[in-house]
């Protein structure tokens, strides 16, 4: 596809205004809410608890739908209650129905502290909670209020927790099968420099870890950028990493981010790969200026499928989806919040097989299963709360044609060293 070989300064600010609304904002604090209540014996036997009645089951959602990930926060929560009826079609779980909170924190994580306490003291658990800083903000009370937590946030600091569950890989291991993807694909070779422009915090500081271990086996070299979420135009690192000679380019931001890194790359003649972290890529790129270049450039490391893939369970939910919402964007959240409702599902079940819905009990019964598969992607390993819950990628790229603007490359693969990472941090 033909790249925007003669962008000038006026279409960066076009592209710079045009994904404005996509910029990733945001700040951690501390909090003390909730707490984690008593346990009690239901008629049918089933020791219950917080968020859990003789009749329903209640999830919280703490999301984002009027700040910066309103679009991803939207699509989460459409996805988990289509799921929360599909399930209360069949007669429920443990004979209960299944109600979701859903809370709006704008991610802001004063407000998200907030909700947190208006509703940590009826729910069993948290099958959404969007935003590194506020799952930050909010750890120290998850745990010891024992809520079983889904983050939509992928940092290994979220690691060792019981309560806490990164659902697929996290930020380092998506970089090491990067450079792998890079090496096997594109031609790299020892001697070449990669460059890594990278935000700020957990998210960017763990991606680089992954990405310079990874380059240190490859013989590469590794020249970083590190940038705040408040830059959206990335010119000037487009220059350093120009200067640095570098064959390809890594990213770990914002789509924002994204599509100016590469529309300026390939307007300045920087025509290399550059591969993104899932978080950096959203559909509504391939509506910008920066269209043409992401489809000729972009590819995207994901620990689960792009929804245009052909796996029967992501067709069958794709499918269910356009039908419940017409005219909904089938994005990348879709496909997130569906398996973690689904997953959280598998545990309910569980634990109500093991005789208690009691959140300590559905942290057990979660933690008790190495090997869950919902048909979406990679089975998951939920025994090692110090490891991710798997180590497998999908590689990904832009295609404006296709159901949430992207199609699988490369099915799911665990890419080679990462054991050897893992083992290494043990």
């Amino acid at each position: 596809m033909k790249s925007t070989h003669h962008t000038a300064p006026r279409a960066r600010t076009l592209l710079a205004t045009a994904l404005a609304a996509l910029l990733l904002a945001g700040t951690g604090c501390s909090s003390k809410a909730g707490s984690s209540g008593s346990t009690d014996d239901s008629a049918d036997g089933i020791k219950t608890g917080p968020g859990v009645t003789a009749k329903t089951i209640r999830l919280g959602a703490l999301t984002d739908l009027t700040g910066p990930y309103a679009t991803l926060g939207k699509s989460i929560v459409q996805a988990q209650q289509m799921w929360a009826d599909e399930v209360n079609a069949r007669g429920g779980i443990c004979d209960r129905r299944i109600e979701i909170v859903v809370k709006d924190h704008g991610y802001d994580v004063q407000k998200a502290v907030t909700a947190y306490a208006d509703i940590s003291t009826d729910v069993v658990a948290l099958p959404q909670v969007i935003g590194s800083p506020v799952v930050a903000a909010l750890l120290d009370d998850i745990e010891r209020d024992k809520v079983l937590t889904f983050p939509q946030a992928w940092a290994a600091s979220l690691l060792d927790r019981d309560s806490v569950q990164v659902l697929g890989t996290t930020y380092d291991i998506d970089m090491i099968a990067a450079v792998d993807f890079l090496t096997r694909t594109k031609g790299l070779a020892k001697g070449d420099t990669i460059g890594h422009v990278y935000f700020e915090g957990d998210y960017g500081a763990n991606a680089l870890e992954g990405s310079k271990w990874a380059a240190k086996k490859a013989g590469l070299k590794v020249a970083g950028q590190k940038i705040k979420a408040t830059d959206t135009d990335l010119s000037a690192q487009v220059s350093a990493l120009r200067k640095e000679g570098v064959k390809a380019i890594l990213i770990s931001a914002g789509p924002a981010q994204t599509a100016s890194l590469v529309g300026v790359a390939a307007s300045r003649g920087l025509k290399v790969p550059v591969v993104s972290s899932a978080p950096g890529y959203a559909p509504q790129l391939m509506k910008t200026p920066a269209a043409p270049a992401l489809a000729a450039m972009l590819n995207v490391v994901s620990a689960v499928p792009a929804v245009s893939s052909d796996v029967a369970g992501v067709r069958k939910m794709v499918a269910a989806y356009k039908k419940k919402y017409p005219g909904a964007l089938v994005d990348s959240g879709v496909l997130s919040g569906y398996n973690a409702a689904q997953l959280m599902g598998t545990d309910l079940k569980k634990a109500c097989e093991n005789g208690s819905l009691a959140r300590e009990d559905v942290v057990k019964a979660h933690r008790s299963q190495s090997s869950v598969d919902v048909g979406l992607g990679s089975p998951q390993n939920f025994s090692d709360k110090a490891r991710p819950a798997s180590t497998s990628t999908y590689v990904y790229k832009p295609d404006a044609k296709a159901v949430g603007a992207a199609v699988n490359v490369e099915n799911a693969h665990i890419a080679p060293g990462v054991k050897q990472y893992l083992d290494s941090r043990d």
